[in-house]
């Protein structure tokens, strides 16, 4: 388990909307909540670690983008996100304006 959270903290980037745009239209982005630590999801994830993957849906804290956050951020189209590739899924992680 130390060997994958070491290889995903490897990967673990930050991405412009713009870049998320070819993910989000293959229904591959899901998005993280900004209370749940990233690599933690992703190690569930990529673990499948059903139960707490499943409490997380449940309560709304990994979700698929909605049509009105997709129209947002075309608008803004640098808006940054954390990001991990778990493959099939890209997670994202919005990055608070400063």
């Amino acid at each position: 388990m130390s060997d994958l959270r070491a290889e995903l903290t490897e990967i673990l980037d930050e991405a412009e909307w713009e870049w998320l745009i070819p993910h989000v239209q293959r229904d591959a982005v899901i998005l993280v909540a900004l209370e749940l630590n990233l690599l933690d999801v992703g190690v569930a994830i990529a673990s499948d670690n059903i139960p707490s993957v499943q409490q997380w849906i449940d309560r709304l804290l990994i979700t698929k983008p909605t049509t009105v956050q997709v129209g947002e951020w075309n608008l803004e189209r640098s808006k940054r996100f954390n990001t991990l590739i778990v493959q099939p899924y890209v997670l994202a992680q919005e990055i608070a304006a400063a």
